[in-house]
């Protein structure tokens, strides 16, 4: 008897929609398309939670409560497979050296809200603001709190701190994601500080020379898990993702006929089970850290040095 009724508790715990049980708003406030595959979705993380559990224990165990870390090799192992969502900010904080200039700078952020603004770029950043994440509803007017105040204040702070750039395209899906993470501006501010300033130099400027030489070395991709060793190692890891995609992927993009094709091709090599199973390619004995094998910081730089020239000299 109590048998049947333990088969009926878990037949009935697991009736209904997966939809229902998953839910259509993701943990970051993003909006699930309409083709979300949820029985897929709920069948991996059904998987993936024990491994989520287990590094969150670990991590727990190694931060011992504490505000600040030192880098060593255990904390980068630790952060290529991965940062629970409850860690992140801290880390990303420390790694990058955001956490060090905020405490250099106390008050430094809002005595930058409070100076005055310019016009244009109030103007040019009011302009995005809308545009940034429609489907997350963190983002939209009816939330509370909207976090499009937040993404205000984060990037007319950032353009008057760093005026020969100001506000370019693209910042505001940057510092709309640090929000996301941190849940704080100035945190957010000083993180933009690293990236920009430090971690991928002249990738955010009217002339976007850092991303066109990246581009003409290879390419730019990320995601959250990317972002993690991105704070900790620097840029070279968009290149060992890039490298592994296309290492996979070299059949599908021979196949393309066109510039358009080549484009498309590349759309589809960021989505499907490879990338998806995000703990196989991204642990320390996975994809990314082992096929394409070395890749120093050195040799980018030299390759950089040579692309910057090359791109210099063609639109002179």
């Amino acid at each position: 008897m109590e048998r049947k009724k333990r088969e009926e508790k878990t037949r009935s715990s697991s009736d209904g929609r997966a939809e229902d049980r998953v839910g259509s708003v993701d943990p970051y406030g993003f909006e699930r398309s309409k083709d979300f595959d949820y029985e897929s979705y709920e069948e991996l993380m059904s998987e993936y939670l024990v491994v989520l559990t287990r590094r969150s224990i670990k991590w727990s165990k190694l931060l011992k409560g504490k505000s600040k870390v030192q880098k060593n090799i255990k904390l980068k192992r630790y952060v290529r497979k991965g940062i629970p969502n409850e860690h992140r900010a801290l880390i990303w904080m420390a790694a990058s050296g955001a956490q060090d200039q905020l405490e250099k700078n106390p008050g430094y952020y809002q005595s930058l809200l409070g100076a005055q603004h310019d016009p244009k770029l109030v103007e040019t950043i009011c302009t995005d603001l809308n545009r940034t994440f429609p489907d997350n509803v963190q983002f939209r007017k009816t939330s509370n709190p909207c976090l499009q105040k937040a993404l205000y204040n984060v990037l007319l702070a950032y353009g008057h701190h760093n005026a020969s750039v100001g506000y370019c395209q693209g910042m505001n899906f940057i510092a709309g994601y640090l929000l996301i993470i941190t849940k704080d501006e100035e945190k957010s501010f000083w993180l933009m500080d690293a990236l920009f300033g430090r971690i991928l130099p002249d990738y955010y400027t009217p002339a976007m020379l850092g991303l066109k030489t990246d581009q003409e070395v290879l390419g730019e991709l990320t995601v959250l898990r990317i972002w993690d060793c991105l704070f900790y190692e620097g840029s070279k890891i968009l290149f060992r993702v890039a490298l592994t995609l296309i290492h996979h992927n070299q059949a599908l993009i021979q196949q393309a006929q066109s510039l358009p094709d080549v484009c498309q091709n590349f759309k589809q090599i960021t989505h499907g089970p490879f990338v998806d199973e995000c703990h196989t390619f991204m642990q320390v004995k996975g994809k990314i850290f082992i096929e394409p094998g070395s890749l120093s910081s050195a040799t980018l730089n030299k390759l950089r040095a040579t692309c910057r020239s090359r791109i210099i000299a063609e639109e002179s």
